[in-house]
């Protein structure tokens, strides 16, 4: 996915959808992740960890999965908008060697008190694996110029 080069807040409306965003992590992505992060609990690295944990293997970050939301976010919105909040609730484990498929769409659009002042967007954002089932669940707020 390419940036935009800068979306702006008449062009946007009530429905509109966010082109979707596909990851295809790997456990070395994890493991570069837990590095970055300091997250190294070893359900991300280790599967015999992980399976004795009961899970199916080695499971993504859900602070990655976040930030690949806000990729989503700051990719269709463009360099020049400003997102004042995004938020996020992990309602499903996803594993590494599997499309992570991040959508989103629009639900509220506000203009500022000066309608030359642009307006406030606000987003229904979610990652889903590849049986669409969503296992992530956000929203964003985001400022964009008019």
């Amino acid at each position: 996915m390419t940036l935009s080069t800068g979306l702006r807040f008449a062009e946007v409306k009530v429905g509109d959808e966010l082109p979707m965003l596909t990851k295809h992590p790997t456990t070395r992505q994890l493991v570069q992740y837990a590095g970055a992060s300091g997250d190294f609990y070893e359900i991300h690295y280790d599967r015999p960890f992980a399976e004795a944990g009961g899970l199916p293997g080695v499971i993504l970050h859900g602070l990655l999965k976040a930030g690949w939301l806000g990729e989503l976010v700051q990719g269709w919105a463009g360099p020049n908008a400003f997102v004042r909040h995004i938020e996020a609730s992990y309602r499903g484990i996803d594993e590494p060697g599997r499309p992570y498929h991040l959508k989103g769409k629009v639900v509220s659009v506000q203009s500022n008190a000066e309608p030359s002042s642009g307006g406030i967007v606000e987003l229904e954002v979610w990652g889903e694996d590849e049986r669409q089932r969503r296992t992530t669940l956000g929203s964003a707020r985001v400022e964009l110029d008019t």
